[in-house]
Order: structure tokens, then C-alpha cells, then sequence
């Protein structure tokens, strides 16, 4: 089952140290800190004491927040060839039955519903992406990840930027 809630909050000054961010989150949810990870534009925030802008966090920036595995409930290591084999499985998904869908939404970007719709399922793959575990493995499939997840962040962008240009 899958559950997405979306928290809107005031971003402080560029200079705040991320911590602060993360303290914010972890008041409202009443998650310890250290529970959970953040996620913004595909990178992971894990400096707690660099300011938010060297996260490039800005006015309606979209910060993912995902819970943090306890090892005693981590499922077997999986070997590196099954992880590329997951990572290809969530791309190939995405290219056969979203982009068809963006392409015609970037034709014609003036349907809200529609907008809102793949946003939404755009984020829900990065959130898949983040949970397909790369520990232990090789550069290789950290690199097939990170490549993964550039382009669903791509395809977010694209959505995002149509969206805002037919606004103006």
C-alpha cells in the first residue's frame, strides 16, 4: 500500500542549516530526526549542517521525506544484477506508460487534472527509485540509479516548466 502526504511550510532563509528543516519535520510528524531521510531534485540532504541553498531549496521546492529502514526488518541483500534488473524494470514501466501520457500533456499543457495526475505519478517513481536498495553494490548500480533518477526528475521538470509557461 502506498501513501503520500504532502506537508506545506514556510522555507526559512538560504542560510538556515538543513537541520532545521529536518527538526520542522521531525516536530510535526513526531518521527525522531534520525528516521527519516530527505529527498529533494533526485539528491539526497544528508549534510544537516549545510545551508538550504546548497540544496538548491527554494519556494515550492518538493522535499521527499522517506522513512528510514530498520536493519533488523531489511530484507536479504540482493545480488547487483537483480537491483539492475529493478531499476531497468521501474524505468521501462515509466517510458511505456507515463511518457506517452507527458508527451501529449507537453502538446497541450492547460489540463490541470492531468498535470496534477503525473506529478504525482512522477514523484511516486522517484520514491520507488529512493526504496530499491544499493547497499552492498558496485559504482555500477549506484550510477544506473542515479541515471535513473535524473531521468524521471527530467521528465518532472519538462512537466513542471510546460505547466508553468502556459500559466504565464
Amino acid at each position: 500500500m502506498t501513501v503520500t502526504v504532502k506537508i506545506t511550510f514556510d522555507l526559512p532563509p538560504p542560510d538556515t542549516p538543513v537541520r532545521a528543516i529536518r527538526q520542522s519535520l521531525s516536530d510535526y510528524t513526531r518521527l525522531p530526526h534520525d528516521a527519516f531521510k530527505l529527498i529533494h531534485a533526485g539528491a539526497l540532504i544528508n549534510d544537516d549542517n549545510a545551508p538550504i541553498s546548497a540544496y538548491s531549496l527554494h519556494e515550492n521546492s518538493v522535499i521527499a521525506l522517506i522513512g528510514a529502514t530498520d536493519p533488523r526488518h531489511a530484507p536479504q541483500a540482493q545480488s547487483e544484477r537483480s537491483i539492475v534488473t529493478s531499476i531497468q524494470t521501474e524505468l521501462h514501466a515509466l517510458r511505456t506508460s507515463l511518457r506517452p501520457d507527458l508527451d501529449s500533456f507537453l502538446a497541450d499543457p492547460t489540463n490541470q487534472k492531468e498535470h496534477l495526475r503525473l506529478g504525482e505519478l512522477l514523484l511516486q517513481a522517484l520514491l520507488r527509485l529512493d526504496g530499491i536498495a544499493t547497499e552492498p553494490a558496485s559504482e555500477e548500480v549506484r550510477k544506473e540509479r542515479k541515471d535513473a533518477v535524473r531521468e524521471v526528475q527530467d521528465m518532472l521538470d519538462r512537466l513542471d516548466n510546460a505547466w508553468a509557461a502556459q500559466r504565464s
